[in-house]
């Protein structure tokens, strides 16, 4: 059942932010067009009416596009151009993209059209915002974008179904845009002069996937936190290298603030620091801020390069309200690229020690006293326990090694060698987004064994006063494992708590706020 958010967010080309762009795209959140924003793309429209009327040769009004740049168009054959340019750069391949990224992809492109420099009609914008509202989703192949001139290939795709072409889904089904918009009494759009363009020319799509891809990476960094957490205490760890001496020897951000929550976290634990001749840890254990520290870190730069981007004129020519119409290169993708690449190298790092975490709370030679395989010893054998979950965490953790292989160092020259150095934005954001999904899956695999190590330990009355509550909700949602079952229906329970950031704020509730 679809929920929808009562929130409604205003775009108005320079105030759009991350959260809402997740309430739109996953909750389903209104949204309209300020006045102020009407008014900005009715200036610009009417400077590119001016080079029309007075013939003037104009990138991407009066002329083709990239190579093409140098060939003057006749005003009149200039609806022609516009959508040909659509359905001609409607050519991906490849599965469709989820339904969530499209609605980002859709809102993102309306606010950067909303900020009044690219020429387009106020209809146009009301239409793909009427798209959104009325859930009319394009159906976009994810592959064929090189991030140059943006994401021209995606984008096509969503420009196509507002002129009523191809398919969309819409109530849940895949249906032709233009029964879909007649339905819901939207008329199709007839691109005129610069909207073509202004539509596909940009990085919207490299940006839907990258902002949720961040939003679930902030809150995995939490959650990885909470999983480290319990841990220590399955594995009766020492406190002592969280202390704040040695964190203040060595202060980097990120490193500082994980400390600060495993000790919140674990604060009251009758199990951590409690084998009392134990010196120290093994580093997944002793060295969860050193770890965790770059992610963190990483993930500060990585907002700061989206709130930006999220609010930016990322299409060509741009259309200045003096009347000055400039060609220039915002459409490249590069400094998408390079966030989504730091991105799915912090990722894979947080993957990779819980996986390790993970391998330790299953080896009795490993675990301080629990188990083999986290089942009681006279079951092992005939049970496996745990012991397949590791597997699938190890699967996981070198799948994203290969995929955190960065994109934005490679290249490929298009456009007959004009367009001669691209970012491949949409890759770097696309592997990205899979290295955030498979990190949470690991994760919740590290804290489903580690609430069964717990129950060995003496269950939640052992535990902190942070890892309680995680402990408590967990149980809630899976039992303890006392003879083998189907796994993946436990792992999917605990993957869809994360995918959230409900238990976050439950356990912000006892703790106080985790960085």
């Amino acid at each position: 059942m679809m929920v929808v958010s009562r929130n409604k967010i205003v775009i108005d080309g320079n105030s759009l932010t991350i959260d809402q762009v997740v309430e739109v795209a996953r909750n389903y959140a209104q949204v309209e067009v300020s006045t102020s924003a009407i008014d900005a793309m009715i200036k610009s429209r009417k400077i590119v009416e001016d080079i029309v009327n007075n013939k003037k040769i104009v990138y991407g009004v009066t002329t083709g596009f990239g190579k093409l740049r140098n060939k003057f168009i006749d005003p009149e054959k200039g609806n022609m151009l516009q959508e040909n340019l659509i359905k001609s750069h409607s050519c991906g391949v490849g599965n469709y993209v989820d339904k969530e990224i499209i609605r980002a992809v859709m809102l993102i492109r309306a606010n950067t059209l909303a900020k009044g420099f690219s020429g387009i009609r106020p209809e146009i914008i009301n239409l793909l915002i009427s798209m959104i509202n009325k859930d009319i989703i394009p159906l976009v192949p994810e592959k064929g974008s090189v991030g140059a001139s943006g994401d021209l290939v995606p984008l096509a795709h969503i420009a196509l179904a507002l002129m009523g072409s191809n398919k969309v889904i819409y109530k849940g089904k895949e249906i032709s845009a233009d029964k879909a918009l007649e339905t819901e009494g939207l008329k199709p759009m007839k691109p005129t002069y610069k909207e073509g363009i202004a539509l596909i020319n940009g990085t919207a799509f490299m940006m839907g996937y990258a902002t949720l891809a961040y939003y679930d990476a902030k809150n995995l960094a939490k959650y990885a936190d909470m999983a480290a957490a319990l841990s220590l205490e399955a594995l009766l760890g020492t406190s002592a290298a969280f202390n704040q001496k040695i964190m203040s020897a060595r202060p980097i951000p990120g490193q500082i603030e994980t400390a600060e929550n495993i000790l919140k976290l674990v604060a009251e634990s009758k199990l951590v620091n409690s084998k009392k001749n134990k010196v120290q840890d093994a580093y997944s254990i002793r060295c969860v801020p050193q770890i965790h520290a770059p992610v963190k870190d990483t993930l500060k730069f990585v907002e700061k390069i989206l709130d930006i981007e999220l609010n930016s004129a990322t299409d060509n020519p741009l259309i200045f309200h003096d009347g000055s119409v400039i060609s220039g290169g915002n459409f490249h993708g590069e400094p998408i690229s390079a966030a989504m690449d730091y991105l799915a190298i912090a990722m894979t790092i947080l993957g990779n020690v819980s996986e390790r975490r993970i391998a330790r709370l299953i080896d009795d030679t490993a675990n301080e006293g629990l188990p083999l395989f986290l089942i009681d010893k006279e079951k092992v054998g005939l049970n496996s326990g745990y012991m397949i979950p590791q597997y699938v965490a190890a699967a996981l953790a070198s799948e994203n090694k290969v995929l955190a292989h960065p994109a934005s160092v490679d290249s490929i020259p298009t456009s007959a060698n004009f367009e001669d150095f691209v970012s491949m934005g949409s890759i770097a954001a696309r592997k990205a987004y899979e290295i955030v999904k498979n990190t949470r899956r690991i994760i919740a695999i590290e804290l489903l064994l580690g609430c069964q190590a717990i129950d060995f330990r003496g269950g939640s009355d052992m535990l902190g006063i942070g890892t309680k509550v995680i402990y408590d909700t967990i149980r809630k949602e899976v039992p303890m494992l006392r003879d083998d079952r189907i796994l993946m229906h436990d792992i999917l329970k605990v993957e869809t708590l994360l995918k959230t950031s409900n238990l976050i704020k439950r356990v912000e509730n006892i703790v106080g706020e985790l960085k």
